[in-house]
């Protein structure tokens, strides 16, 4: 589990011209919260936050006009149209060796059985309960040898030590389907005349 550290600043001023001159100013409104404690109100540099948000489920180790406090991404808000913009982020904060849920993300490794097999993600992220500073990027599954018909369920999937699973045990996670060929076009009359 990353932790990255950010330097943030409070913020008083809100609204949508004031989010749009903290854009400006390269720099991201979010607004932190959890605990029982009253939201505070921040202002993030926008490129380390941009280069933390790469790594999944990234813990946040924010220094707020001094104070420190960690931190986990629960909202992300991206510009429309231009995908690399933060607009604004909700993150939840944590204390170390505090259990939070979090979703991570479901990847495949191995060869399906020889043969005509599709691969269907059913579920592209498995939401589990881990320890805050312990958080998985993601989980590996293993179709290897699989046949169409097979499917692995969320209680099939092996978690990191630590980590427990919060989805739904019976849930299909993936599942192999065997690839229907098509069938040959019925040939026109059109077709049928010209061959005689």
């Amino acid at each position: 589990m990353a932790e990255v550290k950010i330097t943030a600043e409070s913020r008083t001023e809100f609204g949508k011209g004031a989010a749009r001159r903290l854009r400006r100013e390269d720099k991201v409104p979010g607004v932190v919260y959890g605990h029982g404690s009253q939201p505070v109100h921040i202002t993030l540099p926008h490129h380390a936050l941009l280069l933390a948000l790469r790594t999944p489920n990234v813990l946040l180790s924010l220094d707020i006009d001094g104070k420190n406090e960690l931190a986990i991404p629960k909202a992300v808000q991206r510009d429309a149209l231009r995908q690399g913009i933060l607009e604004h982020v909700d993150l939840l904060l944590v204390n170390r060796g505090e259990k939070v849920t979090v979703e991570v993300v479901v990847e495949t490794e191995g060869d399906l059985a020889p043969g005509s097999f599709l691969v269907e993600n059913v579920l592209n992220t498995l939401s589990v309960e881990a320890e805050a500073t312990h958080i998985p990027t993601s989980v590996t599954v293993s179709i290897a040898g699989l046949e169409g018909g097979d499917a692995i369920h969320a209680k099939d999937v092996t978690l990191p030590a630590g980590t427990t699973l919060v989805t739904d045990p019976d849930a299909v996670v993936i599942q192999i389907l065997a690839a229907q060929a098509e069938e040959p076009a019925a040939e026109s009359a059109e077709d049928q005349g010209a061959e005689a």
